[in-house]
Formats: C-alpha cells, structure tokens, sequence
C-alpha cells in the first residue's frame, strides 16, 4: 500500500493447493499469526486430529505437517495452536531437498510469486489497506476455484480437494452465480 508494507499470511495445502486460510496484516505480531493459525484451526480441526488419532491409536506418526520460515511469531503461536497434534519444521529453506527435508515451502512461494507479478503491474500500489484486502481475498478465491492448476492436471484446487461446485465453462461467472443464488438474501 502506497510506502507501506504489509504482510499477506497465507496457508496452502501441498496437494491440493488448496488455500486453507489467509490474512491481510500491517505486521506480524504474535496475535497476527496467531489469529492467522486459529483460522487454520477452525477450517482443518478435524483433519489434523483424524491425523493425531492415528499416531496417538495405532503408533503410525501421520500428523499432519505444517511447514514455515525462520519467522519465530510463527512458532510461538503454532506450539499455542497445534501443540501436541501436528508437526511444524521450522525454518524451512527453499532448496529443502538439498538439505535432507521431505516437506518443503514451494506451493507457497509459487503463489506469493505471482501475487508480486500481479502487483507489479499496480504501479502505485494499493490506495488503502481495505482495498488491497479486497483484492487478496479476490485473489484467494480465484486461486482456489477458477484458474486450473497444470500440477493437478488441469483441475483447481477446490476441484482437487473434493469441493463439487458445478461452476461450468466459465468459472468466475458461474461462481458469482452460485454466491448470488446461494447467499440468502431473498
């Protein structure tokens, strides 16, 4: 925005590429990321504790792994968040093959990649914080439910998790068609 940085936090599953949870924030406070995980929690519970279950049932360790950079807010509120029943390898770098690691940060780093190309072209940036909030959660849904994903073989990530919306051949039009019968203002 203007001079300004801002953060966009966001949570990003490696095989669907699903984003799970996002935030918009002027810094990255503790609350912030905290608040950015407790929104991961509140959409991902349930999956992350079927995981847990069976490490804690059957002595398989199939929690689920969360991946971050060297960014300590990150940690502080993931060990609040997600202590006991899932994983975090902290400080992950981007070349994580060469150093022996089996997750790494890349779907992440793609989509913030071409979030800077995409904002490259505003020249000026954003005019406020507000709207460059709208823009991010635009973003978000167009990543999630319009463009295909050429990893997934042609398929979006919301395709890709299991998510049924018949948005036909043209996607974004059909998904406001969707929002527009379906948000309950009648």
């Amino acid at each position: 925005m203007k001079k300004e940085d801002c953060y966009d936090l966001n949570c990003i599953d490696h095989k669907t590429k699903f984003i799970t949870a996002h935030l918009l924030v002027e810094k990255r406070t503790k609350y912030k990321c905290y608040e950015f995980l407790k929104q991961v929690k509140d959409t991902c519970l349930n999956q992350i504790l079927t995981k847990y279950y069976i490490k804690k049932f059957r002595g398989v360790d199939k929690r689920i792994v969360f991946v971050c950079d060297k960014f300590e807010n990150y940690r502080n509120a993931f060990n609040k968040l997600f202590y006991r029943i899932a994983v975090l390898q902290f400080g992950v770098p981007i070349k994580c093959r060469k150093y022996g690691l089996e997750h790494n940060n890349n779907p992440i780093e793609r989509y913030n990649g071409k979030l800077k190309d995409r904002i490259k072209i505003l020249r000026g940036g954003f005019g406020s914080f507000e709207g460059a909030e709208a823009f991010m959660n635009l973003r978000r849904v167009i990543h999630n439910f319009v463009n295909p994903h050429q990893q997934l073989k042609g398929k979006t990530p919301a395709e890709t998790a299991g998510i049924k919306l018949d948005l036909g051949r043209m996607k974004l039009y059909g998904l406001i068609k969707y929002c527009a019968k379906n948000s309950g203002d009648d």
